[in-house]
């Protein structure tokens, strides 16, 4: 990267709100998970935003559509990691930091580290380009909790049925590759992470993640 490389991130979250990742492969349950601890948080008296990436906003709807379902269904390395970070820069400047800044809870499908396991680990795009990358578009935001639901590329297959997107009809050994890369990034940071089997209950795991966020919400009080 050139000079415009940005520094190391600092506090995660930047502003009075949570910010909550969901990672993990495709199949692993993200979307259930964000769902159950929004209707949790939200019981608990809190204001709770729901996004994902890419597709967060209305320009992020139109970039979604180029990446997974172009008329051509293809889409060369490099320009899929140039616009999962233009989808990227665009949804937290609109979207994610003025929900944080307002105190509310950010929980979101996907964040940056989807972006590392799949274009810097799957594609071999490398893991500190495609990270420097991302984390230039957001100008450091790093979510204080990204919660890693790990689960069988295998699995994962099944549960997704007969509709696969572009990068859902990738063969196993390349979201074996983006398994590893997940879990790789869960060992460099393991504060930042909370690794959990996906083949568990998802009232068992939904139970874990509360608890988790419990301790920030209770820390940032």
């Amino acid at each position: 990267m050139t000079s415009q490389t940005p520094p190391e991130p600092g506090a995660p979250g930047l502003g009075r709100g949570l910010f909550v990742a969901f990672e993990g492969g495709d199949g692993a349950g993200k979307s259930t998970q964000s769902g159950l601890l929004g209707a949790w948080l939200e019981r608990q008296g809190y204001a709770v935003r729901h996004t994902r990436e890419p597709g967060g906003t209305e320009l992020g709807r139109q970039i979604r559509e180029l990446l997974l379902h172009g008329e051509d269904g293809s889409v060369s390395p490099r320009a899929e990691a140039l616009l999962f970070a233009a989808d990227r820069a665009h949804h937290v400047a609109s979207l994610v930091r003025p929900a944080l800044e307002q105190g509310e809870v950010v929980l979101t499908d996907r964040y940056l580290d989807s972006s590392v396991a799949y274009q810097g680990a799957a594609r071999a795009l490398g893991h500190e380009e495609v990270r420097e990358l991302s984390l230039w578009a957001v100008e450091g935001l790093v979510p204080d909790l990204t919660v890693l639901l790990d689960v069988p590329a295998e699995l994962g297959r099944e549960r997704r049925g007969e509709v696969h997107d572009r990068l859902e009809r990738e063969a196993d050994d390349f979201h074996d590759r983006v398994r590893r890369g997940f879990l790789d990034l869960a060992a460099r940071e393991p504060g930042r992470y909370l690794v959990v089997d996906a083949t568990r209950p998802a009232e068992e795991i939904a139970a874990t993640v509360a608890a988790r966020v419990g301790e920030l919400l209770g820390a940032l009080r």
